[in-house]
């Protein structure tokens, strides 16, 4: 069976996403660097008897990908998002895409837009609000970066996305780095208000 979707890094915001995924019907393939995070959360109580399967290295996880495939990643911010999306680039195709749902500085994210589209790869940006209760049940989330790839995600972030009266607390926010401007003027608020 191929994913609708992958998950890369599986700390509590990458675990809530992935069943939250799993759990508005779409099929997840999770990765972790260190493999037997991915496999031992797959055959977990969570992730058991689910649309979630676990690949160890880059590549079976990439492989096992509908295409145009969908990668999140939820690293930390800075080198480890660098780091991930090298893992896997020596096994996409033109069209594919990358989402950084991490808390990345907006320069970063407008600097990897720039260098993945030279590579015929696509890239988001997408903050995400609401903590590990919100990644579970239904986070805000603000992505920004190429349209067309927004696209192709929209059908994922409004089903997993919180809800309100007028609908999905998803949209999309603009271009380069426009989600990640937006996640970090939301912190500075929020952080502020505390």
């Amino acid at each position: 069976m191929e994913a609708d979707i992958g998950m890369a890094g599986l700390g509590v915001m990458g675990l809530n996403l992935a069943l939250n995924m799993e759990s508005k019907g779409f099929s997840v393939v999770v990765w972790n660097r260190e493999a037997p995070v991915a496999e031992k959360f797959a055959q977990s109580a969570a992730g058991a008897g689910k649309r979630i399967t676990a690949a160890l290295s880059a590549e079976e996880f990439v492989r096992a990908l509908k295409r145009p495939r969908k990668i999140m990643l939820m690293v930390k911010a800075g080198p480890p998002v660098d780091w991930t999306m090298e893992q896997f680039k020596p096994f996409l195709e033109a069209g594919d895409i990358l989402i950084d749902g991490g808390n990345s500085e907006f320069t970063d994210t407008m600097r990897r837009e720039s260098e993945l589209k030279e590579a015929g790869l696509r890239f988001i940006g997408s903050g995400v609000s609401g903590g590990e209760e919100g990644a579970l049940h239904g986070p805000s989330l603000m992505p920004g970066g190429a349209r067309e790839a927004y696209d192709e995600i929209k059908p994922i972030w409004e089903a997993i996305a919180a809800r309100t009266d007028d609908g999905a607390c998803t949209t999309y926010v603009g271009p380069n780095g426009a989600g990640h401007f937006v996640k970090m003027v939301h912190n500075g608020i929020e952080y502020g208000d505390m």
